[in-house]
């Protein structure tokens, strides 16, 4: 991820790390092949023991001393939402804020997840949750119509339809936290059907971090979605469903199934979109540019970006 080559191992004291994954003696990659020995990981190659809380070489099987620079990188790490998050910073600062927990979570039971990959700027996954407008154009369509939008505004389908109605702000107390406020309705033959009424608050913590808190007839479901940018314009997409206990297994299943169809949709878009720094909007789109200024935060002097040479035609 980030370009770059980790290992992620969890120690006998059930503790998680995240290191550089090249030993730095003659470049082995300690996730291949490497070990775990109380709570350092082993280089495949020679042996050599790294420690994870700060990467310290321990041990050399061979050496009659370690020397003090022998090290791997530690990253910043904490497990939270079924997920291990890294803190990553283009300057190396320590953590800035530190996500918190959510006690409900803790209660629901897990109902599984999916994944997906796509090519896009970074920020446009988030973005997608100021952009309203966007949500009576793409995700009207039923989820029966598909993810394929040749097809989806055409379908048989078209007497069933999805609403929405929300919001976007910036938590001011917490200012690495956005919220989505959000009503789903379902109607047929536009008239509009209580069953089909869903209130969602979405709470993104940082760049990549969104917990999906759903409300429902049946009862109440989390969901965790995540974002890990895996090299530029490459990022995977994860989602992991949670409910409590009203909602059977089948319900907490057709919200996963539900939640993808209407991703595929938008990644039908972003596969193929191009990010604009600058771009033309209207006063209608003055959620998207506060949601800017906000994401803006999460950018450093140093963080990479990705320049094209647009002044000639060679490959």
């Amino acid at each position: 991820m980030l370009g770059q080559e980790l290992a992620v191992y969890r120690g006998e004291n059930g503790e998680a790390h995240v290191v550089n994954a090249y030993c730095p003696h003659l470049g082995a990659n300690l996730g291949v092949g490497g070990q775990v020995k109380g709570n350092c990981i082993e280089c495949p190659f020679h042996g050599w023991l790294f420690r994870g809380e700060d990467g310290k070489c321990v041990n050399i099987p061979y050496a009659s001393k370690v020397p003090e620079f022998a090290k791997i990188k530690s990253w910043p790490s904490i497990e939270m939402f079924g997920l291990i998050l890294m803190w990553y910073h283009a300057e190396g600062a320590e953590p800035l804020w530190i996500p918190q927990e959510f006690a409900n979570f803790k209660n629901m039971r897990y109902q599984g997840y999916t994944e997906h990959v796509v090519n896009a700027h970074i920020q446009e996954v988030p973005e997608n949750g100021a952009d309203l407008n966007h949500l009576t154009h793409l995700h009207t369509p039923f989820l029966m119509s598909g993810a394929d939008l040749r097809y989806s505004s055409k379908s048989f389908w078209d007497w069933i339809k999805h609403g929405w109605d929300g919001y976007w702000q910036q938590d001011e107390d917490n200012k690495h936290i956005g919220q989505l406020f959000l009503k789903h309705h379902l109607s047929f033959f536009g008239v509009e059907i209580p069953i089909g009424t869903v209130n969602v608050v979405a709470t993104q913590i940082g760049p990549a971090i969104v917990l999906l808190n759903f409300k429902t007839i049946l009862g109440t479901a989390c969901m965790v979605h995540s974002i890990t940018p895996v090299e530029p314009l490459l990022q995977k997409i994860t989602h992991s469903i949670y409910v409590d206990g009203f909602i059977p297994t089948i319900g907490g299943k057709f919200l996963l199934w539900a939640e993808a169809i209407q991703i595929e949709r938008d990644l039908m878009i972003w596969n193929h979109k191009t990010y604009i720094q600058k771009p033309l909007l209207v006063k209608e789109d003055n959620l998207i540019a506060k949601h800017r200024r906000w994401y803006s935060q999460f950018y450093s002097e140093n963080s990479p970006r990705l320049t094209f040479q647009k002044d000639t035609l060679d490959f």
